[in-house]
C-alpha cells in the first residue's frame, strides 16, 4: 500500500512536471510576432470553416453564440501519464478580441497521441467573461461533442459553454476534456 501512494504521488508529480513544460515551452498566449497572429488566425478561420462543413447547423450556434475560443490544434501525448496543449483565437461578434491557450495533464492507462481542433461556444456575455477572467476550466467528467452532422443543433449548453472537437484529418470522435485550464490574453 505504501508503494502505491509513492508511486501515485511520483505520477502526479510527473503529471504536474509535464503540464508546467507545456506552459514554460509556449511561454505567452499569444503569438509574439505579427506573423504568429496572421497564421493563427488563418488555422482558426480553417478551422471553424472545416467544423462548417462537416456539421452545418453548427454556424447557426456560432451565429446566435455571445462569442466561441477555437483551437485550431491541440497536441495530446501520454505514456501512461498525459499532457496536452494547443493555442487560439477568441471570437465576439465575429471578431478576434484576445488569445487563448490550453492545457490538460491526466493520470491512467493511456498510451500514443494525437492532434485535433477544439471549439467552445460560450451561451452567453457572462460566460464568455468567466473565460476571459481565467476562472474558467473543465471538471474530471467533462467530454466534447464529436462534430457531426446535425451536432451543433443539438447543442448543449453546461454552465454556458458547449464544446465542439474534429480530429484533424475531418473524422469525428469524442474527446474527454475534464482537467482542461485555460488562459486568455486581450489582443
Amino acid at each position: 500500500m505504501k508503494s502505491l501512494n509513492r508511486f501515485s504521488r511520483n505520477a502526479a508529480l510527473l503529471a504536474a512536471g509535464l503540464v508546467g513544460l507545456l506552459a514554460l515551452s509556449a511561454c505567452h498566449t499569444a503569438p509574439q510576432t505579427m506573423n504568429g497572429k496572421a497564421d493563427m488566425r488563418r488555422s482558426s478561420g480553417e478551422a471553424i470553416e472545416q467544423a462548417q462543413q462537416n456539421d452545418p447547423s453548427l454556424r447557426d450556434v456560432i451565429r446566435n453564440a455571445a462569442g466561441y475560443a477555437v483551437f485550431p490544434s491541440i497536441g495530446k501525448g501520454a505514456m501512461g501519464i498525459g499532457a496536452a496543449y494547443g493555442k487560439g483565437d477568441v471570437y465576439q461578434n465575429g471578431v478576434v478580441v484576445g488569445y487563448c491557450d490550453m492545457t490538460q495533464a491526466s493520470i491512467g492507462f493511456q498510451l500514443g497521441g494525437q492532434a485535433y481542433s477544439e471549439i467552445l461556444v460560450f451561451e452567453n456575455t457572462a460566460a464568455v467573461e468567466r473565460f476571459k477572467n481565467g476562472s474558467f476550466r473543465f471538471d474530471a467528467q467533462a467530454t466534447a461533442v464529436a462534430l457531426k452532422s446535425g451536432a451543433g443543433a443539438n447543442a448543449k449548453f453546461a454552465h454556458g459553454v458547449a464544446v465542439f472537437t474534429m480530429d484533424e484529418a475531418g473524422l469525428m470522435y469524442e474527446a474527454s476534456i475534464g482537467g482542461q485550464k485555460f488562459s486568455y490574453q486581450d489582443r
